[in-house]
């Protein structure tokens, strides 16, 4: 077995573990940085939005051996607007798609004949097509129904599946991964066109996949959690994050390979521009819609939860219960759960709460007897 799958053994096992749940006030606070920096960001710059949204012009020129940046002054010189010049092809020779946001048709027209003059090509090869801002005004508000009946769907379907507490803590990672997303839009100052919303739509399965995962785990493993007094909520819900982490960390990392390819590789290297308006939505989603799923979610339900007075009442009895082991001079329990409650009755169904194949407290240091006589 691989180093990587020994680990998510003994993790699932319980054997190895990280206290995620306990140092749940380390990443509110990093996230809470993360997310104001996004929203200044998102303030200060504002979002570039693309012609589909401002509405403008597109032209193609053939090829020219004219370079992008000086394609780019050309085009801002002849539009007085902000232009984006893309490569299209490789070599010197290459085709050039000039973009200018905020010109009408009779700007558009001056802005062509001005290109083909100082690039030296015929006007008639000078295409142009023309964007109205009404059509992404359309885009943009789909989008927007569209995302809300997405949150309202998943905050009623996870109320049902498992309950509100779950349903409210995917809810704020939802909220935080499309908060930061939008945010590094704005500090990159990348394009926004549809390709961005489709992604943005896109990264919020993957995120809300790696949460419902942990969800079922820790639903599982706190069935008639009250019914004894060694864990506390939170000693499991960290035990559910320890055990599928392996898991969420392959499916992020398989994820990510080809849409860093998307947009480090097709985007940087290869010069396709156009691709980094999706790739660069999914790349940040998929990141932090991992990130919250096993920072902020899990550790949220376990805050709720753990208001519950009978939540409190069971954190009591922990606490007292290993205080006293504590003063008796026994060693205290692992801060992770174990696979059935040890001081349940012996006719009790067993409820699976963790670690496999641990000793019960009461047999410690006991063998089986093996039938013969001394």
């Amino acid at each position: 077995m691989s180093k990587l799958g020994n680990l998510g053994a003994r993790l699932h096992r319980g054997e190895v573990g990280y206290d995620f749940v306990g140092n749940r006030k380390i990443w509110y606070s990093l996230s809470i940085l993360i997310t104001i920096t996004a929203i200044v960001g998102l303030a200060v710059r504002g979002l570039n939005m693309g012609i589909e949204f401002q509405g403008g012009a597109v032209f193609n020129t053939p090829k020219t051996s004219v370079s992008v940046a000086q394609a780019q002054e050309y085009a801002e010189e002849a539009s007085g607007h902000d232009a984006i010049v893309q490569k299209l092809g490789s070599g010197d020779d290459a085709k050039l798609r000039i973009q200018v946001s905020g010109i009408d048709t009779d700007q558009a027209d001056k802005v062509s004949a001005e290109l083909a003059d100082k690039l030296g090509v015929n006007e008639n090869d000078v295409t142009g097509e023309l964007v109205g801002p009404s059509w992404g005004e359309q885009i943009a508000n789909k989008a927007w129904q569209g995302l809300g009946i997405f949150l309202v769907l998943v905050v009623i379907y996870l109320a049902i599946a498992f309950e509100w507490r779950m349903a409210l803590a995917a809810f704020v990672a939802l909220i935080h991964d499309i908060t930061i997303t939008v945010g590094i839009y704005a500090l990159v100052g990348f394009e926004v066109t549809p390709g961005t919303v489709i992604g943005l739509l896109t990264i919020l399965g993957y995120s809300l996949y790696d949460t419902v995962v942990v969800f079922d785990s820790l639903k599982e493993q706190t069935k008639d959690i009250t019914k004894q007094t060694r864990w506390t909520y939170s000693d499991v819900a960290n035990r559910s994050i320890n055990s599928t982490l392996v898991r969420s960390i392959n499916t992020t990392v398989v994820a990510l390979l080809p849409v860093a390819g998307l947009l480090f590789i097709g985007g940087g290297f290869l010069g396709a521009g156009m691709l980094n308006d999706i790739s660069l939505s999914l790349f940040v989603g998929l990141a932090a819609g991992a990130y919250s799923s096993i920072f902020i979610a899990t550790p949220l339900v376990a805050d709720l939860k753990e208001r519950e007075p009978q939540m409190k009442a069971l954190k009591k009895r922990v606490l007292a219960k290993r205080a006293q082991g504590a003063a008796q001079g026994e060693a205290p329990e692992p801060q992770v759960a174990d696979e059935y409650y040890d001081d349940e009755p012996e006719d009790a169904a067993p409820a699976v709460v963790g670690p496999r194949n641990q000793p019960s407290s009461r047999n410690r240091g006991r063998g089986r007897p093996s039938g013969k006589r001394r």
